[in-house]
């Protein structure tokens, strides 16, 4: 099934939370683009202590950051005026449009800029269109809209093929 690895992530981690961004920084990235629900925090839900502690953490090692969500400006722009970021609302992810926009808005290169988010289909397959390093993360509730628990069958099947991808040990 190797059609499908045009939706692998370079990454596949428990939670934004436990990535060492020290170690991205190091390797050369200078921007992160984040999705917000399931990724930052539940769905729905306003920045939490921790998030806006990352986002802190975040701008002491150097990086630029940029929410970057399909949710509707009453949701974003709250949440990025707490995390003290630039964000793209209605974003249409996964279209290449506003993941390029986001270079603009946080002055770095496609090449120094990686993605985290927490879903397939939008995340990652518009994180790969533009040529970006992509880190997916298990989403952080279970509670989501239908359209997105129906998304989740589908993000299964290609996970199965993810993992048996990389445990051939395959450079992507």
């Amino acid at each position: 099934m190797s059609f499908l690895k045009i939706f692998y992530p370079d990454e596949y981690r428990d939670s934004t939370y436990s990535l060492d961004f020290q170690k991205y920084y190091d390797m050369g990235y200078r921007g992160i683009l984040f999705d917000i629900d399931n990724t930052l925090v539940p769905h729905g839900a306003p920045a939490t202590k921790e998030s806006v502690e990352l986002f802190e953490k975040l701008r002491s090692i150097g990086f630029k950051t940029c929410l970057i969500s399909n949710n509707q400006k009453p949701r974003v722009t709250p949440f990025a005026k707490a995390m003290k970021t630039e964000y793209i609302y209605n974003a249409h992810k996964p279209s290449r449009k506003n993941y390029r926009k986001a270079f603009d808005v946080m002055g770095t290169k496609q090449e120094e800029t990686m993605f985290v988010g927490d879903q397939i289909f939008t995340d990652v397959f518009g994180a790969k269109r533009v040529g970006m390093y992509s880190i997916l993360v298990k989403p952080i509730h279970p509670k989501e809209e239908i359209q997105i628990v129906l998304k989740r069958y589908l993000e299964k099947i290609v996970l199965k093929s993810y993992r048996r991808y990389k445990n051939k040990n395959i450079k992507l």
